[in-house]
């Protein structure tokens, strides 16, 4: 569709899969069988982009990946091919269509295999989005299936139910690249606010800072925004990783020209933080296919790209001992070395929302996205609805943010879904009780909630994380930054949380939203690995938890447990050094540890600590458990502490401090 073609009604000729709980009905459904539409039929939920497309399919960024369309779905219901070959048009499926990683490579491979619409009872925010920036269309609407299957024309109406105006014109005009060319050539323009002075909270102050009001002469600012506004705002910071460069690479010059070149630059960054020990854990199966020789393309086209386009790039790196690792994981290096308060950043990686612990409103965003963000230096928002979590109180000992994090995320209002597309903004009394890394945590895991980000109201601890990990800083200046919610600010919901009543948690295999208390597990887990690291777990304050566990052990003569093979992951080389200089190195590997340099690896199941069989059992601090995420097997996540505990046990316990 060319940049000045709408559509009035659209049809769908092909058939319709219905994602059911039932594979055997879904195996029929590839042999030719066309099932009925029933309104209550049992549909899978929670399909994870990671389901959608696994890591490995994701080295391809061109029409193969629908081939590989839904190959990761429950343990390998969809064979290669199978949704290709099928004819189908539409994909059915049931609540939380999209959940995780913001990879774009999932709605790609869908409309690749030949599907044009996605219907499912709730879908994700970053996996919408990018649907409609491919030109993929979305429904919520289950009555549209009958008269699809009747073959009836829908009106293009019906897709745009509940849009704002830019998503609006994104689908009328066929993606996000069609619709910035009419914008820049003066075709379409979003609506002019008229949001009246009112109370807003942090993110909302945020936003309104950076709504570009004139594109052509960049002029930002408007006095106020509310919920459900649509704007475009100027981005401080953009990045990509090697699993995502060669995509926005390839959609940036496609769209652009081969000369093309980014806007800024000294804003953008790129990592090569994702693959780095990927040939270390890649099965024979795929070795075969080439696909090592691909995943180490992805880095090379990177490494090219930012030459070319002189960008700062995190790359790969020999340490001391001569083992390679990454310099730094995304997140890790914009907490410590790149964002500020009160600035916008997005990256290619739904885990871009980590950086809310300094204050800001960062969010992750798809490879159309950060094209046209090089480009233009700007991404589309509408402002989020925000819930407002009140720590209270201190936790008890041993109780550490992902506790928390797990616990709330285990409560009816996120586990329900009503957290979708909002901002999880923590405050209160009781963040005085956290570390900045702690904090890192709760923002880290807001899209595991299925929120659009998470964001700490910053204080003094922000600044002296800011003031310590960089040189040049000007305190007064920073404080500046800092932006509070205004009293009488609006919420979707609020919540008390008393820090003090959270026990051990642990979110069983399948979801992060499975939360337990560790005490209701009931009879033991025993464990074949035990993981600490990538972005969640790899940290200082994570290396200093898994010290804590690990020193005494030690001086008391433990040691991993026996057929435990445990992990520990730095998030960066400074982590590194930091760990190193505690004394810590020395600790691991003495009680039994296997020390992996930075990478995001097993979290992506890309390193060392994955699982290899079904059977396998993980405990795991990393930040997200679907299925395949990280190895066939069960993972069960769980805080630092417990992780340390049950490397010495041999199956999930609770950690024995000092």
């Amino acid at each position: 569709m060319s940049s000045s073609e709408t559509v009035d009604s659209v049809e769908f000729p092909g058939r319709v899969l219905f994602l059911t709980e039932d594979s055997e009905l879904i195996q029929a459904q590839f042999g030719g069988e066309n099932l009925p539409f029933e309104a209550d039929r049992a549909l899978v939920n929670n399909i994870s982009t990671d389901e959608i497309t696994p890591g490995w399919t994701c080295f391809y960024y061109d029409e193969t990946l629908g081939h590989y369309s839904l190959v990761g779905l429950r343990g390998g219901t969809v064979s290669p091919g199978d949704l290709a070959s099928g004819g189908f048009s539409v994909v059915v499926s049931g609540e939380s269509k999209g959940c995780g990683s913001s990879r774009e490579t999932a709605p790609y491979s869908e409309l690749y295999a030949g599907v044009r619409l996605v219907v499912a009872r709730s879908i994700e925010k970053i996996y919408g989005q990018n649907a409609q920036n491919i030109g993929l269309l979305t429904s919520t609407d289950f009555g549209l299936i009958p008269r699809i299957l009747a073959g009836e024309k829908i009106p293009m109406e019906e897709f745009l139910v509940g849009l704002d105006p830019i998503s609006r014109g994104i689908v009328l005009k066929g993606g996000l690249f069609n619709y910035n060319r009419a914008r820049l050539a003066g075709e379409v323009a979003p609506p002019p606010l008229e949001t009246p002075v009112r109370a807003m909270n942090i993110v909302e102050k945020i936003i309104a800072r950076h709504t570009v009001v004139d594109a052509a002469t960049g002029r930002l600012g408007v006095p106020a925004v509310a919920p459900g506004d649509a704007v475009f705002v100027r981005a401080d910071i953009r990045f990509s990783h090697d699993y995502t460069s060669a995509m926005c690479a390839s959609l940036f010059k496609d769209a652009l020209g081969a000369d093309a070149r980014i806007s800024e630059p000294e804003s953008v960054f790129a990592f090569r933080d994702h693959l780095t020990f990927l040939g270390d854990v890649m099965p024979e199966k795929h070795r075969s296919l080439g696909l090592l020789d691909k995943a180490d393309n992805l880095a090379e086209v990177q490494r090219a790209f930012a030459h070319e386009q002189g960008i700062r790039l995190y790359d790969e790196m020999q340490s001391a001992e001569g083992t390679k690792g990454s310099e730094a994981i995304c997140h890790n290096a914009v907490l410590d070395d790149l964002a500020l308060p009160g600035q916008i950043v997005c990256g290619t990686d739904s885990h871009t929302c980590t950086a809310g612990a300094l204050g800001c409103f960062a969010f992750g965003v798809g490879a159309t996205d950060m094209a046209n963000a090089w480009y233009t230096r700007d991404v589309r928002v509408k402002v989020p609805r925000t819930v407002r979590f009140n720590l209270l109180g201190a936790p008890a000992s041993g109780i550490t943010a992902k506790d928390i994090i797990l616990y709330l995320m285990a409560q009816p209002y996120i586990k329900g879904g009503k957290a979708i597309a909002q901002v999880l903004e923590f405050a209160g009394e009781g963040l005085a009780h956290l570390s900045f890394d702690e904090r890192a945590v709760l923002t880290n895991m807001a899209v595991e909630a299925g929120a659009t980000t998470g964001i700490v109201e910053p204080d003094a601890q922000v600044l002296d994380h800011l003031m310590k990990m960089r040189s040049g800083l000007d305190r007064v200046a920073l404080e500046a930054l800092c932006y509070k919610s205004d009293p009488g600010a609006s919420y979707a919901a609020e919540f008390d949380v008393r820090l003090d009543k959270i026990v051990p948690m642990v979110a069983t295999p399948g979801d992060p939203r499975n939360g337990v208390p560790l005490t209701d597990l009931g009879e033991r887990v025993e464990v074949d690995i035990a993981y600490g690291g990538s972005c969640t777990g790899g940290k200082r304050g994570d290396m200093d938890q898994y010290a804590s566990v690990l020193g005494p052990a030690l001086e008391r003569g433990e040691r991993v447990a026996a057929g435990v093979d445990a992990y520990i992951q730095f998030g960066s080389q400074k982590i590194k050094d930091y760990a190193r200089e505690r004394g810590y190195i020395d600790i691991f590997e003495q009680v039994g540890i296997q020390l992996i340099d930075p990478s995001c690896g097993a979290c992506i199941n890309a390193g060392p600590g994955t699982s290899r069989t079904t059977e396998h059992v993980t405990v795991s601090a990393i930040n997200r458990n679907f299925p395949g995420r990280s190895g066939p097997g069960k993972v069960y996540l769980a805080s630092p502490l417990v992780v340390a505990a049950s490397a010495l046990t041999g199956y999930i316990s609770g950690p024995r401090l000092g």
